[in-house]
C-alpha cells in the first residue's frame, strides 16, 4: 500500500515538473498535443522545440503494438539547436537529439525505438585518436518530410532527407538521402520499391 502512494506522488512530482517545463519560452506547443506518459525533453536555454497541431508523443507502453525500451527523448542541447514537429505526426517511444536542426513534417509515423541524431557526437580523429574523446563531432540538419513513415527501431544520420511519402523499413539504417514515395530499407539503407505515381 506504502509503495503504490509513494508511486503516485512520485508520479505527481514528475508530472508537475513536466507540466512547468512544457511552459518554456523555448517551446512552442500547438493545439491537442498528447503526450502519453512523461517525456525526456532537455533543452539549451538558446535552443528551440516546437510542435504542431495534434502531435501525438507516446512513451506508454500500453496499448501500443511494439515494446518501447524507453521514453520519448527530445534533446537540443547545443545554443539555436531546433527540433520541429509537424501537425498531426505521431511519435513514439523515439530519442530526437538536435545538435543543429531536425525538422519533422505533418502526417508522419515515427515507430518505438528510432534513433534520429543530426550530430555524430565525437570527431573520427583518425590524426590523433587518443583525443577522438574529447572531441565534439560536428552536426548536419535532418529533414524527414511530410507523410514519412518510419518502421521501428530506424536510425537516422546526420545530413540526410527523407523524400515525402516514403517508408523506412524497421531496423534500417539512414545514411543517405531518400527520394520521396519510395519503400527503402536496410543497413546500409537502399532504395526497395519505387512507389510514385508515373505520368501517361
Amino acid at each position: 500500500m506504502l509503495l503504490k502512494i509513494l508511486r503516485k506522488i512520485i508520479s505527481y512530482l514528475e508530472r508537475k515538473d513536466f507540466d512547468k517545463l512544457l511552459k518554456s519560452q523555448s517551446i512552442r506547443i500547438g493545439k491537442n498535443v498528447v503526450f502519453k506518459k512523461i517525456s525526456i525533453i532537455q533543452l539549451h536555454p538558446a535552443a528551440n522545440l516546437n510542435i504542431g497541431d495534434n502531435v501525438t508523443i507516446n512513451s506508454d507502453n500500453y496499448g501500443y503494438h511494439v515494446n518501447m525500451h524507453s521514453p520519448c527523448k527530445l534533446m537540443a542541447d547545443k545554443p539555436n539547436a531546433t527540433i520541429s514537429i509537424g501537425n498531426n505526426t505521431r511519435i513514439h517511444g523515439t530519442s530526437i537529439h538536435a545538435y543543429k536542426k531536425i525538422s519533422i513534417g505533418e502526417n508522419c509515423l515515427i515507430a518505438a525505438n528510432c534513433q534520429i541524431m543530426d550530430g555524430n557526437g565525437h570527431d573520427t580523429s583518425f590524426d590523433n585518436i587518443e583525443n577522438r574523446i574529447k572531441t565534439k563531432g560536428n552536426a548536419k540538419e535532418i529533414v524527414i518530410e511530410d507523410s514519412v513513415w518510419l518502421g521501428t527501431g530506424v536510425v537516422v544520420l546526420p545530413g540526410v532527407t527523407i523524400g515525402r511519402g516514403s517508408i523506412i523499413t524497421a531496423n534500417s539504417v539512414v545514411h543517405k538521402d531518400i527520394p520521396p514515395m519510395v519503400i527503402a530499407g536496410g543497413n546500409p539503407v537502399d532504395i526497395i520499391k519505387d512507389c510514385s505515381i508515373k505520368s501517361l
